[in-house]
């Protein structure tokens, strides 16, 4: 274990990102070059090897973290490998990109600064690559059953990851010209580049998984027939239903999904642009959304030279402290900075966010290009425009980041696998089948087990499972890797009728809350 007494001696310390203007100059991660060591060693030596480590509720992958604190202390990197790779296929992605809901459930949180658990997963990840742990683990021998994964995302990579592991052959389809998903075409590249996500599916092409890029399903693929040459399907497609803005002037030229924006500016760091299409340098840019991606399209607006931007949120400013209604261990509502809104007040010296406000109409100019923005404050609960409040902003390029609600509607993929949508708008997962399963469970697994596996992810149509935010709607990325694993236990025993493979979570679990 770590000093007992480390958490009573050692003040938390994150890993400091680089200077602002230094990281704001390039598109290299914001840590990139960093030293993690020894300050994470002597970081994860706060853990507390706590007899209910509530850490591991705080993370949907139920990752072993007081194991692998106690190993990164020792600075034994293979071991505290070992046990990460354990419950977590990518843990270089989500050291990167996990808001780290496992340290708000750390028990130190209670009263004290937790440990810096992302900060630590990272560094073990790194290691795990620049000391070799981390070579292909191809299948002993092959079933004889074949899987399609549809989408490559974090969901379907892990998915597919498990079940190539468990010695089926599988076969992942994806529509962009690269795999990733949102990994590749909408995460920034700093926040994560890419050359962690083409190491790993190099090492998933030598274990046996393959890829099929360019490819469609339901339009250039006909579904019934990815099914008819395959035993089972893992429908992995994302959540990419954009919510929209109707308002006055949004036909305007200028405004545009977030999602095309990023994609456009991760596409110039592949190759495909020497600029991009959609740029914000010059320009006053207006964000129209408060969370993870609209920051994100704000680093990258002022990595692109913007002449200023500003980012919209209708909800009210949180307060620094945890509030009543979000109490220890769930991941509460409170102020937080982003690296991006970091860059922000660091060129201007202001919050670039302006919370509870609302968005009344777009106004435009001769050419028919967004020129002006009319917003107004909102009451806090009701969102309704509070009088004599209204303004106007400029807003050269607008940037629609509302989130998502569910996978695309009405494709061909849908229809052609019989996939239905449930209450909250994501593909239906049926129930049932965990009541069938219950009654006649395997020799090897109880009743329970058996239950939990099925009701992760199987439709009502026969072998089609349905995994990540398709599922489960817009969630986080360490939400999608668990879904994944969970889907390839649920299929694996599908095809089999028993299964070894972790099943993390289930279609019904839900982040922590009060």
């Amino acid at each position: 274990m770590t000093d007992p007494h480390g958490f009573l001696k050692i003040p938390r310390r994150p890993v400091p990102p680089r200077p602002i203007e230094e990281r704001l100059s390039d598109w290299n991660e914001v840590y990139a070059g960093q030293a993690l060591l020894p300050l994470v060693s002597e970081q994860a030596g706060r853990c507390m090897d706590c007899g209910l480590p509530f850490c591991h509720s705080g993370c949907p992958l139920g990752n072993l973290i007081p194991e692998w604190n106690a190993y990164a202390t020792q600075g034994d990197w293979r071991a505290a490998a070992e046990r990460l790779h354990a419950t977590n296929n990518f843990p270089e992605f989500t050291g990167r990109l996990c808001p780290a809901p496992c340290e708000d459930a750390c028990v130190l949180a209670i009263n004290a600064d937790p440990v810096t658990i992302k900060n630590v997963e990272q560094a073990i990840a790194d290691q795990i690559w620049e000391r070799g742990y981390a070579p292909p683990q191809p299948p002993e021998r092959l079933s004889g059953k074949t899987v399609a994964v549809i989408g490559s995302g974090p969901a379907g990579l892990a998915a597919a990851q498990q079940l190539t592991r468990a010695g089926h052959t599988v076969a992942v389809y994806e529509r962009a010209d690269r795999v990733g998903g949102l990994l590749r075409y909408g995460i920034p590249a700093f926040k994560l580049e890419k050359r962690h996500l083409d190491r790993r599916i190099e090492q998933m092409r030598a274990e046996g998984t393959k890829f099929r890029t360019e490819v469609d399903v339901g339009t250039d693929l006909d579904a019934t027939e990815l099914r008819r040459r395959h035993d089972a399907i893992v429908v992995a497609v994302g959540a990419m239903e954009r919510r929209e803005l109707p308002v006055p002037g949004r036909e305007l030229y200028g405004i545009h999904q977030a999602m095309e924006y990023l994609t456009l500016a991760d596409r110039v760091r592949e190759g495909d642009y020497a600029s991009p299409p959609i740029t914000a340098e010059g320009k006053h840019v207006v964000i129209v959304g408060g969370g993870d991606t609209g920051s994100d399209c704000l680093g990258t607006a002022l990595r692109q030279g913007a002449a200023s931007v500003v980012q919209l949120d209708i909800n009210p400013e949180p307060g620094d402290a945890r509030p009543d209604t979000d109490p220890w261990p769930t991941y509460p509502k409170v102020y937080r900075i982003s690296h991006a809104h970091e860059e922000a007040r660091g060129r201007e010296g202001t919050d670039p966010r302006v919370f509870s406000s609302a968005t009344l109409r777009f106004e435009g100019g001769p050419a028919g290009h967004v020129h002006t923005l009319r917003l107004t404050e909102v009451e806090p609960e009701a969102r309704r425009p509070l009088a004599d409040t209204e303004r106007v902003i400029p807003a050269e390029l607008v940037l629609l980041a509302l989130g998502f609600s569910g996978p695309e509607r009405g494709t061909g993929l849908m229809k052609q696998l019989g996939l239905t949508l449930d209450e909250r708008g994501n593909f239906a997962r049926d129930a049932a089948f965990a009541a069938q399963a219950a009654e006649t469970p395997e020799t090897a697994e109880t009743a329970e087990t058996a239950v939990r596996t099925v009701r992760t992810v199987r439709t009502k149509t026969d072998g089609i499972f349905v995994a990540g935010d398709a599922g489960r709607g817009q969630s986080l990325v360490v939400w999608a890797i668990a879904e994944g694993r969970a889907a390839a236990a649920a299929t694996d025993r599908y095809l089999t009728g028993s299964t070894v493979l972790p099943a993390p979570i289930t279609a019904k679990d839900r982040p922590l809350a009060a």
